[in-house]
């Protein structure tokens, strides 16, 4: 399991570890409501679940990032190889023009190392003109383009570290929203904590679906995977967060999808929820942070949390906010 898929799968074990993270010396009387605890719950994973979004987005950008960064890396080093070549040609036409001279001037510049230096120390030479002035021109314009690639490369550079502090950032705020979530589950009783975690489920079988092709397929993938765990940051197979579960699934049937449900509601056309067909995304939350797979009959397969894992659902059950057709 690598480090995105360590963040934190145990909270899904709350349903059957009754005494874990228990609030210390809390009187009976003083137990939360199940639909106090419900409430501040479903607010504490959607608070994740943003952070979750920005980690994904992050993870997104940095892979690019630092492939762009390795592309640049390496056309700089073509750039300083082919600046190198030109600079001997110049240093060999230098000194083919002074040959017999008094080279100790000449000697100054041609040894040096800076291209700039080199460039400036040709130019107030007494016989500038008298040097190939295309070849003059050709290693300056190859100076310019080392310093320009140069920026280019540092400034990818410091994106790159810039983004991996934003995700070093989103996983504490993950781990502290589910740590949260976790004390709240572990003040309830037992039988309270049942039914909170219960709430809200549906048994549907995969033949009472109305679908074919690439949905068909896609809700297949999808549906098999319910009752595994949630996990910020897991594509599977042992473990999904919503992005990831609709990613694989869409992945199953031929269709790419981004690991980010804020980037697959920019993925295919967007379908109103009157029109609705079984395997369209469905999207939830301002800004979005959630996605399921629409199933008919106003239901939804998703990764809902790391307290219920893969389900079905109601379609209403989050703030729906748009649904999207992929392929």
């Amino acid at each position: 399991m690598n480090g995105r898929n360590r963040i934190i799968a145990g909270i899904a074990t709350l349903a059957v570890a009754g005494t874990v993270g228990l609030l210390p010396s809390v009187p009976a009387h003083a137990t939360p409501s199940v639909k106090d605890a419900q409430a501040k719950v479903d607010d504490l994973y959607h608070q994740a679940e943003i952070a979750g979004e920005q980690y994904d987005a992050a993870t997104v950008r940095l892979k690019q990032l630092k492939t762009e960064l390795t592309d640049l890396q390496a056309d700089q080093s073509r750039q300083d190889q082919q600046l190198s070549g030109v600079r001997d040609q110049v240093r060999d036409s230098v000194l083919n023009q002074f040959e017999g001279s008094n080279m100790s001037a000449v000697g100054q510049v041609v040894v040096s190392d800076d291209p700039k230096a080199f460039l400036a120390g040709l130019s107030t030479m007494s016989a500038y003109d008298g040097i190939q002035s295309s070849l003059l021109n050709d290693y300056a314009n190859q100076v310019t383009a080392l310093q320009l690639r140069s920026k280019a490369t540092a400034d990818r550079a410091s994106e790159v570290a810039a983004t991996e502090a934003q995700l070093q950032q989103a996983k504490a705020t993950i781990d502290q929203k589910l740590a949260e979530a976790k004390q709240v589950l572990g003040g309830l009783q037992a039988k309270q904590r049942e039914a909170l975690l219960s709430r809200d489920s549906s048994r549907v079988s995969t033949t009472d679906i109305a679908a074919t092709g690439s949905a068909a397929a896609a809700i297949a993938f999808a549906m098999a995977q319910v009752g595994k765990a949630y996990v910020f940051g897991a594509t599977g197979m042992n473990a999904f967060d919503c992005s990831g579960l609709t990613m694989r699934a869409w992945g199953a049937a031929g269709v790419a999808l981004p690991h980010s449900s804020a980037a697959q509601f920019n993925s295919g056309r967007h379908i109103p929820a009157s029109q609705l067909q079984p395997g369209d995304l469905v999207f939830y939350y301002h800004p979005i942070s959630h996605v399921g797979m629409y199933i008919g009959n106003g239901l939804i397969v998703n990764a809902e949390n790391p307290s219920v894992g893969v389900k079905v659902t109601g379609l209403y059950s989050m703030p729906f906010v748009g649904a999207v057709r992929p392929g």
